[in-house]
């Protein structure tokens, strides 16, 4: 297995204050313009996009996250909308001052596949290493926002460290999360999406992969971040073929829309996991995780939980405010060596 090339860092804008002055009749050749439309109403914001029309400055909003935990400010700008489209990240959570990072695709396939589930195909971004041969394979789980550019930079870094990376869109049927702000409507494409039918995918994802004659099935692994943290538990529950699974800050307790939570199927855990936690995630709380240690005990299943204290929720997101390089720098390199342990290299 390859080491994980240094991703280049890209700086998205140099200051607030830069994009603040920037006079409205700059416009980016090529691009297509938005007109924003704020709402607010019972204690949540809204952004509205049309296509092809002037684009205004948006002031501070309030969002509520997905599962319904908590509230938070983000500061959604006509600049942070703009880059957010033109690079492919979910609207929502993008942050203008983000310094992102891009992996390239050298050496590397990574394309958008389809694959056949029960009721219909469903796109999934794949990447890979080049080479010949077969090689190990990470399945991973998206943010509640879905497979947006930085879970498509996700497959490229370990597809860079050797893997094979597939993400499927397990939200296809009900919207597309990335391209809103209100996280109403993510919700409500979450409630619309049941884990029997993200299960079902999850089975259509595996069945794909374990036709193709690159991917070594034998050494599988699976990851996933914030509701894709939840769904690799779930993943690691359900699923014998699985080796190991790695959990960025994904909910463990019953959320607000139907689902086997974690913490209810841990003594069903199929294979060692591994989870990444942030001390300062509002919306999972430490007693959450104790409770979640205590079960594993309880049932004698082998797992870790990592909390990094000082770090939010979404910290290893680079395109978001949330995201914390120290921790980062730490948790991605445990990830590789989790699975490494555990036959997934």
């Amino acid at each position: 297995m390859g080491k994980l090339a240094a991703p280049a860092r890209v700086k998205v804008l140099q200051s607030r204050q830069a994009h603040e002055s920037e006079r409205e009749s700059e416009k980016t050749p090529g691009r297509s313009a938005y007109t924003v439309t704020l709402t607010a109403d019972a204690g949540r914001g809204s952004v509205g996009l049309t296509e092809n029309s002037p684009v205004p400055e948006v002031s501070l909003v309030t969002l509520t996250r997905a599962d319904g935990n908590w509230t938070g400010d983000l500061d959604i700008t006509r600049r942070s909308i703009a880059l957010a489209l033109a690079g492919g990240y979910a609207v929502a959570a993008f942050s203008a001052e983000a310094e992102t990072i891009t992996t390239d695709t050298v050496g590397l396939v990574a394309e958008t596949v389809e694959i056949q589930s029960a009721d219909r195909k469903i796109p999934g971004y794949l990447a890979r290493p080049a080479g010949a041969g077969k090689h190990p394979v990470v399945f991973v789980n998206s943010e509640v926002f879905g497979v947006h550019e930085w879970v498509k930079d996700i497959c490229r870094r370990l597809a860079k460290a050797g893997y094979v990376a597939l993400a499927p869109d397990l939200f296809v049927r009900a919207g597309d999360p990335s391209k809103t702000t209100d996280m109403k409507v993510v919700m409500d494409i979450v409630k619309a999406t049941p884990e029997a039918q993200v299960l079902a995918d999850t089975t259509a994802s595996l069945k794909y992969l374990s036709a193709q004659p690159f991917a070594d099935m034998k050494r599988l692994g699976v990851t996933g971040f914030c509701w894709g943290g939840g769904a690799t538990w779930r993943c690691c529950e359900v699923y014998p073929e699985f080796k190991a699974g790695v959990a960025w800050y994904g909910p463990l307790k019953p959320a607000s829309y139907p689902r086997v939570s974690p913490f209810e199927g841990v003594k069903d855990l199929k294979c060692p996991v591994l989870g990444l936690y942030g001390g300062q995630d509002k919306g999972i709380p430490a007693q959450d995780i104790d409770d979640m240690r205590k079960a594993l005990a309880a049932a004698g299943k082998s797992a870790e939980i990592v909390v990094y204290p000082d770090s939010q929720h979404g910290f290893l997101a680079d395109y978001r405010t949330s995201y914390d390089p120290k921790a980062s720098a730490e948790a991605w390199p445990k990830m590789l060596a989790f699975f490494k342990a555990h036959g997934v290299a």
